[in-house]
C-alpha cells in the first residue's frame, strides 16, 4: 500500500508541574489518529489506482484464483504459508550461520507523533518515557502485513468476508498474533540491480518472474519451500533519482512465488503499476491468495552488500512481529545472520 510519513515528529518534554510548549501540542491536535488514518487511506487509494487496462490482466486474475492456497492447511487456518516453515526448516536455517554476522533489514523512521516525559526520582536519579503515534502500513515504516490486511472481491484469506471478520475493535481472523512464534527460516536475497548492472529498478522495466529465475541461477542459490524471498530493487537509489512511481515487481513474480512455495516476500520497492497491470493488488495479492507474509519497506541495500562480501545469498532470516491482539500487522526489525 502506498503512503508516506504524514507529519514531522512532535516532541514535547514534560515533567511534573511543567508547561508543555503549545507549538508541540498543536501538531497532535491538528493531526489526530482518525485524521491520520483518513489521510493514509486516501494516499493508499491513489497509489493503488491501476495504470492502464490490458487483456493480459485476466490471465493473472485467473492465476490467482486457480492457485489459491485457501483450504490447503484446513478451512480455518490462520497461519498461511508460514505453515511451510517447519522445525526442520528452522534448524536448517540455523545451520547457515557461519560467522555470526548480523544485518538489519529495517529502515529508520520518525513517527508523526512522538511525545516525551522526563521525571525525577530525587538524588540525581530520573527516567524518561515516550509515546509514539504512527501508522505502520504504507510506504514508510518497515512492517509485516498480517493475513487479514487486504482482500479482493472474493474476500480475504480463506475467502472470509472482511465485513464480518473486521470491525472497529480489530481483526478477528488472520491477525498478527497467529505468527507470534516468529518467522525464522532460510532467507534468500535476489539482487536485481547487481544482476542488471543498473542502480535501481525503473517503472518502465519492472521485475518479472522469469528474471527472478535468472538471478537465482546466476547467484547460485535455490529458492525453496518455506523460504523468505527478499527482492532487492534499489530503493535508496530509486528514491534519490525521483523515479519512485510504479517501479517494483510485476505480477508474474507472484507465479514465481507460488511455484517455489515461498513463505514470506520481502521487498524494498513494491507492486509495479505497469501498463499490463489492472489488478487491485498485483503482487500484494500473494498475501490473501497464497497466505504469503509480506515484509514491506525493507531496507535491503545493507544485506545486499553483505551478501556480495560473503559471496553467498542465503542466510538465516529472523522476523519477530509484535504480539498485538487483533492487529493487521506489526512494525518489525528483521535480521539476516550469516
Amino acid at each position: 500500500m502506498g503512503g508516506a510519513a504524514l507529519a514531522r515528529p512532535a516532541t514535547a518534554w514534560t515533567e511534573p508541574g511543567t508547561h508543555v510548549p503549545s507549538a508541540h501540542l498543536d501538531l497532535a491536535d491538528s493531526v489526530s489518529p482518525p485524521e491520520l488514518l483518513s489521510r493514509q487511506a486516501a494516499q493508499a487509494r491513489t497509489a493503488a489506482a491501476p495504470a492502464v487496462q490490458s487483456g493480459e490482466t485476466a490471465d493473472y486474475a485467473a492465476m490467482y484464483r486457480d492457485r489459491r492456497n485457501w483450504g490447503r492447511w484446513g478451512a480455518n487456518d490462520q497461519v498461511g504459508a508460514i505453515n511451510l516453515i517447519t522445525a526442520e526448516k528452522r534448524a536448517a536455517a540455523a545451520a547457515l550461520v557461519r560467522n555470526g554476522r548480523t544485518v538489519s533489514l529495517s529502515r529508520v523512521f520518525e513517527p508523526p507523533q512522538h511525545f516525551m516525559t522526563k521525571s525525577s526520582l530525587g538524588g540525581g536519579g530520573g527516567y524518561v518515557m515516550d509515546y509514539l503515534g504512527f501508522i505502520y502500513h504504507g510506504a514508510t515504516v518497515t512492517h509485516v502485513d498480517a493475513l487479514c490486511h487486504i482482500w479482493d472481491q472474493d474476500g480475504m484469506w480463506q475467502g472470509r468476508d472482511p465485513d464480518v471478520e473486521i470491525d472497529t475493535q480489530g481483526a478477528h481472523f488472520g491477525d498478527i498474533t497467529n505468527w507470534n512464534s516468529g518467522i525464522i527460516t532460510k532467507g534468500v536475497l535476489l539482487d536485481v540491480p547487481r544482476h542488471r548492472g543498473e542502480p535501481h529498478v525503473t517503472a518502465d522495466r519492472p521485475v518479472r518472474g522469469a528474471e527472478l529465475e535468472e538471478i537465482a541461477r546466476a547467484q547460485g542459490v535455490s529458492v525453496e519451500s518455506g523460504d523468505a524471498l527478499l527482492v532487492h530493487s534499489g530503493w535508496e537509489s530509486n528514491r534519490e533519482s525521483g523515479e519512485r512511481g510504479g517501479a517494483g515487481l510485476h505480477p508474474s513474480c507472484a507465479e514465481f512465488i507460488r511455484d517455489h512455495d515461498v513463505a514470506l516476500l520481502g521487498w524494498d520497492l513494491m507492486d509495479a503499476r505497469a501498463a499490463d497491470v489492472d489488478l487491485p493488488w498485483p503482487v500484494h495479492g500473494v498475501l490473501f491468495n497464497f497466505g504469503v507474509a509480506l515484509l514491506d519497506n525493507a531496507r535491503l541495500e545493507p544485506v545486499a552488500a553483505a551478501c556480495a562480501e560473503e559471496e553467498r545469498y542465503a542466510f538465516m532470516f529472523m522476523l519477530l512481529p509484535l504480539n498485538v491482539a487483533r492487529g493487521t500487522g506489526s512494525p518489525v526489525n528483521p535480521v539476516a545472520m550469516f
